[in-house]
């Protein structure tokens, strides 16, 4: 009698069990029904640029570049400070310390290990977008991209395909990944027209904080070897 009773139990736990898997699956459906739909594309950019509309910005960023032809990767991290108009100071910390600086109009990269700095003019490697370059000032993807939806890869974050007006051979098109909930940039991926990817993850974006002015300025140290970068 206590083995049928046990019996009986087991099989009314499977039971419930399947009933209540049900139960969560049909209101799962019925949630996912009921999802609100995206807003229109063009409240989405306004609600960007309202978000980057500060004096400036940080976050820690993780970077995956990738060379197509050669089927090469190679990960990096640091910093990124940013301040309006036009500065930016993307500082490396892994694999290898280096500093990139930018007052948008002169180019400056350290390389502390070999003593090096290297000189260029900023437009040429972070203009009209460039190089994440647009983070400097948002409105430029208005003024210099063809915007359209991507395919989303989270239910969390929208997905935008930027396509230059101008063509560039350093740049094909850009993949924003953006928040739904604060409308932050959480991912940007560039693509040049041979393929190469350089995917940039931003992580903890603070606005409350003002880059200080001498984080976009380097004294050359002292017997470093200058180097002068030819435009891409």
């Amino acid at each position: 009698m206590k083995i049928t009773a046990l019996i009986s139990s087991l099989v009314w736990l499977v039971i419930a069990g399947i009933g209540e898997t049900s139960a969560q699956e049909t209101a799962g459906q019925a949630g996912a029904a009921v999802r609100p739909a995206d807003p229109p594309l063009t409240e989405i950019i306004s609600k960007v640029e309202q978000r980057y509309d500060v004096p400036g910005f940080s976050a820690a960023f993780h970077q995956l570049s990738t060379i197509k032809a050669m089927d090469i990767s190679d990960e990096a991290s640091g910093k990124l400070f940013v301040k309006r108009p036009g500065k930016m100071r993307w500082e490396y910390q892994q694999p290898i310390p280096q500093v990139i600086i930018t007052n948008g109009n002169r180019l400056l990269i350290h390389r502390p290990e070999d003593n090096q700095v290297m000189l260029g003019k900023s437009p040429a490697f972070f203009g009209d977008g460039k190089g994440a370059g647009f983070l400097a000032d948002i409105r430029v993807l208005r003024r210099k991209f063809e915007i359209t939806p991507a395919p989303q890869v989270d239910p969390d974050l929208y997905a935008l395909r930027l396509r230059p007006l101008e063509d560039a051979i350093e740049l094909s098109e850009i993949t924003l990944y953006i928040s739904k909930a604060d409308f932050t940039v959480q991912q940007v991926v560039t693509t040049n027209t041979y393929g190469d990817q350089t995917a940039i993850e931003l992580i903890d974006s603070t606005f409350d904080a003002v880059p200080a002015d001498h984080l976009f300025t380097l004294n050359i140290p002292e017997g470093a070897d200058v180097l002068t970068l030819d435009e891409p």
